[in-house]
């Protein structure tokens, strides 16, 4: 597929999607919503993709909503309504693909960037990037399901701090309090990025989408139901012909060649 608001990219099990609009340092518009609604769908398709990477081409991940664009929108209340159910949808997508997504934040992240970044399964940072959400600054408020997942990223206090002041951090800072995993210079940003997609490509596919699926809605469910989801994971893994290579592997003590089935 061609797109007009991204650049997408293939290496050996990893789709990159770069959001595309530079000279507004990727500011979102309905367009790149509805592509990269259309871009993360494609990928989770293709039995191939093992994993994706979401970074943002020039100097910017995402300064949030073109806010150009929505000052010269004629739109009705549907309409506006309808343009930040996309913001959401967004999130969700990442969320729940059923492949692991890797935020590369290469420069600001903020408002809608951060939500997308915050909403992916490892969040890398350049050193010299910012996130932050000053959506209270500007009279609105967060989305993309950020009021739950940031205290359970970084705890109450620091979500908090974050969400009531829009206080932005530099890489360094976010890897501090473990909204980042991991903070470095710019220039290996890409590469270290392509290293974490590559580790995680590597996993048994059916494995991962069920751990991704236990891991984020393990704050919805007790104890008791999550050991029985754990227990009927375990027993769908085992079905599987990549468990019996796994099984293989480990006795042959060589690398595992999974297929996803």
């Amino acid at each position: 597929m061609t797109y007009e608001t991204l650049i997408v990219t293939s290496h050996p099990g990893v789709v990159e999607i770069h959001l595309n609009r530079p000279e507004r340092l990727n500011a979102v518009i309905e367009q790149l919503y509805q592509e990269l609604l259309q871009a993360l769908a494609a990928a989770e398709a293709d039995s191939e993709v093992r994993v994706v990477i979401l970074t943002g081409a020039g100097r910017a991940f995402c300064v949030g909503a073109d806010m150009k664009a929505h000052g010269s929108a004629d739109r009705s209340l549907y309409q506006r309504r309808q343009y930040l159910q996309l913001g959401n949808d967004v999130c969700e997508a990442i969320q729940n693909l059923k492949i692991p997504v890797v935020a590369a934040v290469n420069g600001y992240a903020l408002g809608a960037g951060a939500e997308m970044a915050v909403s992916c399964d490892f969040l890398l940072m350049a050193e010299g990037a910012q996130i932050g959400f000053p959506e209270i600054s500007i009279g609105t408020c967060v989305g993309g399901g950020v009021s739950k997942l940031l205290p359970q990223l970084v705890g109450l206090a620091q979500a908090r701090r974050l969400l009531y002041t829009g206080v932005k951090l530099r890489g360094d800072e976010a890897a501090a309090i473990g909204l980042a995993l991991e903070s470095m210079p710019l220039a290996d940003l890409p590469d270290r990025a392509r290293e974490l997609a590559s580790e995680l490509a590597r996993q048994a596919p059916v494995s991962m989408a069920l751990l991704k699926r236990l891991v984020n809605r393990g704050g919805h469910t007790d104890m008791d139901a999550q050991l029985q989801q754990e227990l009927d994971a375990v027993f769908t893994c085992s079905t599987t012909a990549d468990w019996q290579e796994g099984v293989d592997a480990f006795a042959q003590k060589r690398p595992p060649r999974f297929k996803g089935a």
